[in-house]
């Protein structure tokens, strides 16, 4: 099937190509969509802190410009990638992802962290130097785990405050320092509901860009314990029925995937595709 996102290093020296205005996790957009003439988004008296080559949508250039604040431009307005995540559009979600990554990269990347001097854009590559000291700096990447934790025809699902309304999901967490993936499944499964878990199974990953995070996701069985949530991270947890389930996440996440997918190997159901 025929890819229309393709990502690739282009030189910011080109000229032409289509560009992204990009701000904290949010894009501009009009009518058209979020691909403005470059040239014509240059000319608008924008706060660019940054300018990265980003790769081909529909075969055309594309480059995304990070800005210092999200200001006005006539007839658009600034959505959030979240917002983006919700729509049908999978090509143009992947295209927006990945400028979300990059943008927030150059953002924190514009002076060395070791002596402070700027940082320049190594052509050719995603790296960022130091103009004095040499350093280099690539695109940040965060390891994290995403679990749902399975009992029977049961599985736990909780819900943080900053969740939409009613939705329920997985139990997520990042991976510290020193410990394997499957180390910090058990950690924040004990820390945000006191439970403990065994027969982890890995399932598979997903980027997921807010900001930069990479999900990597498992079964867990229940072991032992009752749930005791962790006051300063969960809102609310509980043990669901297959057939009694809450709203879910999106569609497009790893987290409806891993509940969608035990749903079915349960029920004898068509197992669903990790999302890309």
């Amino acid at each position: 099937m025929n890819q229309r996102w393709q990502p690739a290093r282009l030189d910011p020296d080109l000229t032409g190509g289509w560009a992204l205005a990009h701000c904290q996790q949010q894009f501009l957009a009009d009518s058209h969509g979020v691909l403005f003439p470059r040239d014509w988004l240059k000319r608008q008296d924008l706060p660019i802190l940054a300018e990265h080559g980003l790769g081909y949508f529909d075969g055309e250039p594309v480059f995304v410009l990070e800005l210092q604040q999200p200001l006005a431009v006539p007839d658009s307005a600034w959505q959030s990638l979240r917002q983006f995540m919700l729509q049908d559009d999978v090509d143009t979600f992947k295209l927006l992802a990945y400028a979300a990554q990059i943008g927030t990269w150059a953002r924190h990347q514009r002076f060395c962290g070791s002596c402070g001097a700027a940082m320049q854009q190594l052509v050719g590559q995603w790296a960022m130097q130091c103009a004095q000291c040499k350093l280099q700096h690539y695109p940040r990447l965060s390891p994290s785990m995403i679990v749902l934790v399975t009992r029977g025809d049961e599985i736990l699902l909780a819900r943080g405050a900053h969740f939409a309304s009613g939705v329920y999901s997985t139990l997520a967490g990042f991976v510290e320092a020193g410990e394997s993936v499957e180390q910090c499944v058990a950690r924040e499964v004990r820390e945000e509901v006191g439970l403990e878990v065994c027969n982890l199974q890995y399932f598979g990953s997903q980027g997921w860009p807010f900001p930069h995070s990479l999900m990597l996701g498992y079964h867990a069985e229940y072991a032992a314990g009752q749930i005791v949530m962790q006051p300063e991270e969960i809102e609310d947890a509980r043990w669901f029925a297959l057939n009694e389930l809450p709203p879910l996440p999106a569609q497009r996440s790893i987290a409806r995937y891993l509940i969608d997918l035990y749903v079915a190997r349960r029920l004898g159901h068509a197992e669903p595709e990790l999302p890309g």
